[in-house]
């Protein structure tokens, strides 16, 4: 179904897929099908479009061909880390760290290890959504195994200090825990350099680069301990069984390599865009304001609250009239309850409910902001007509 006017602008939902990716997929999802277990000529071309693909991405991020587990996506990459690096290190301790605005990825699974006995911290962060620095050097115990802080958060965009947070875990002389971050989001925007961040494990997805759904990646520094959360015919070392997406992973790699050698330009371009959009947003609508810091945030991330304007019932009135956004993380777009990461960062639980995110791509022009600045003005307008909080 196409609509006359189709203006995208939930690209850290996900992201259309590149025509490039596309035609780089198609030999394997036609004439090169083989599976890459197979011993046989069809097999062994589709090993090597994996293998070939490994290459490249670990070529971009700064890594060894084998710190690279392909996945299903996000959400496996960030539970393979959480659970994987937890029981497989559980004879050195048992205490992890986290940031409260995590994914629900890392969250969930978190809170899943503390029914097996971990025990888990869970770091705050101020108005921006930036953790504290001293909060996380006081945090690290003899016990820690694992530090997981997301790169740039998806909801409200804000980027953390990386590189500041793995000096802190290598300077550290009470343990060496593991160094994880999520940065799905990050991808295509900010530098994935592995060796410069001090990461030891790093989560990509497909989704967010052009690339196609259903997969991602998980690095893992060589010499670190994990153990397997699906377990089956021994693929990617054995560490996550399970017959490649040849296609999707050949698709992945074209993505996040055409992702790469766009970044510096695409957000400088993109940076343009989102301040324009957000200034003609402010000056257009009455208690109108940004939640978390417009410093330290991604290129293409706009969250706002408007005061007694319901964020469900304007994201309704915007996709009436060709407009796409969301209210907060796709993932829980069904959960009626106030963002987790807008709370945290101190949002009031009414404002919580009046937050709209609107996150712009590749494709996004200035006339589709022109636009949306109009339409989400009069849908605010008719909310604000009908209600009684004026």
């Amino acid at each position: 179904m196409k609509r006359p006017t189709d203006i995208y602008l939930d690209n850290a939902a996900t992201t259309p897929i590149d025509p490039r990716v596309l035609t780089s997929m198609l030999p394997y999802l036609k004439e090169r099908y083989g599976n890459p277990s197979s011993l046989h000529f069809n097999g062994r071309i589709a090993n090597g479009a994996i293998e070939e693909s490994r290459e490249v991405i670990a070529k971009i991020i700064g890594a060894e061909r084998d710190e690279i587990i392909f996945t299903s996506g996000g959400t496996e990459s960030d539970d393979l880390a959480i659970f994987g690096i937890a029981r497989g290190n559980k004879d050195r301790g048992g205490h992890i760290i986290v940031s409260s605005i995590e994914h629900k990825a890392v969250l969930d699974s978190c809170k899943r290890l503390e029914k097996e006995g971990f025990e888990i911290t869970y770091l705050s962060v101020d108005k921006n959504g930036i953790i504290s620095l001293d909060e996380l050097k006081k945090s690290i115990r003899p016990d820690t195994i694992l530090v997981s802080i997301m790169y740039a958060n998806n909801e409200i965009g804000s980027i953390q200090p990386i590189k500041k947070i793995s000096k802190i875990i290598r300077e550290s002389k009470v343990s060496n825990p593991i160094f994880h971050s999520d940065a799905c989001q990050a991808a295509g925007a900010l530098s994935l350099d592995v060796k410069d961040l001090g990461v030891d494990a790093l989560t990509i997805s497909s989704s967010k680069v052009y690339g196609p759904k259903g997969v991602g990646c998980l690095y893992l520094r060589r010499g670190y301990l994990i153990e397997p959360i699906i377990y089956g015919g021994g693929q990617e070392r054995g560490i996550r069984s399970g017959t490649e997406n040849v296609a999707s992973v050949v698709g992945f790699s074209e993505a996040l390599k055409i992702a790469d050698k766009k970044r510096i330009v695409e957000s400088k371009r993109v940076t343009l865009l989102r301040d324009y959009f957000l200034s003609k947003i402010i000056k257009s609508i009455k208690r109108a304001s940004l939640n978390g810091g417009i410093k330290e945030r991604l290129p293409n991330n706009i969250n706002i609250s408007i005061s007694g304007v319901e964020g469900e019932a304007l994201l309704l009135l915007l996709d009436d009239k060709g407009v796409s956004c969301s209210t907060g993380s796709a993932c829980s777009s069904s959960d009626l309850n106030p963002s987790h990461v807008l709370i945290r960062i101190g949002t009031p639980i009414e404002l919580a409910h009046c937050s709209i995110r609107f996150t712009l791509g590749r494709y996004t022009k200035k006339a589709d902001l022109d636009y949306s600045v109009k339409i989400l003005l009069e849908s605010v307008k008719k909310i604000r007509g009908m209600s009684t909080i004026k």
